[in-house]
C-alpha cells in the first residue's frame, strides 16, 4: 500500500527521497520501496521519519491493509517451506569496512596462490 500521507508531508517539507534515505541510513531505492509499500516500515523508522519531518507519527503513518506472507511449494521435492525476507539498515561505514576487508582477503589469497606456484616449481 502506497504511503500517501508520508509522501505528501515529505514533499511539503521539500525533502527528496534521497535526503530521507540518508537520514534513515539506507539507499534511495530502499526508501522508495518503503513509500511504495513493498517493504514494511518499522516503528523505529516511523519515529525517525516523523522526527526528520518535524511532525507527529500519526500524521505520516499508514498501516498496511494486509500482511503479505510468501509461501513456496516445491513440487519436485514435495516439501513446503515459507520464505521470510528480512531487510536491515546497515550503515554505509560498516559496508565500506567489510568491502575493505574483502579486498584485503582477496589480496592475501592472490599472494598465497603465487607462493604455492613458486613452491610447486621447486
Amino acid at each position: 500500500m502506497i504511503k500517501n500521507k508520508l509522501i505528501k508531508v515529505r514533499k511539503e517539507k521539500e525533502y527528496t527521497q534521497e535526503s530521507m534515505a540518508k537520514i534513515l541510513h539506507m539507499t534511495q531505492s530502499q526508501y522508495q520501496r518503503r513509500e511504495k509499500g513493498e517493504i514494511k516500515i518499522s516503528d523505529e523508522e516511523w519515529e525517525r521519519m516523523a522526527k526528520a519531518l518535524d511532525t507527529s507519527i500519526d500524521s505520516i503513518k499508514e498501516e498496511d491493509s494486509s500482511s503479505q506472507v510468501i509461501n513456496n511449494f516445491d513440487n519436485n521435492e514435495g516439501s513446503y517451506f515459507g520464505s521470510n525476507n528480512y531487510f536491515y539498515n546497515i550503515p554505509d561505514f560498516l559496508l565500506q569496512n567489510q568491502q575493505e576487508y574483502i579486498n584485503l582477503l582477496k589480496k592475501e589469497i592472490h599472494e598465497l596462490t603465487e607462493r604455492i606456484k613458486i613452491l610447486e616449481q621447486r
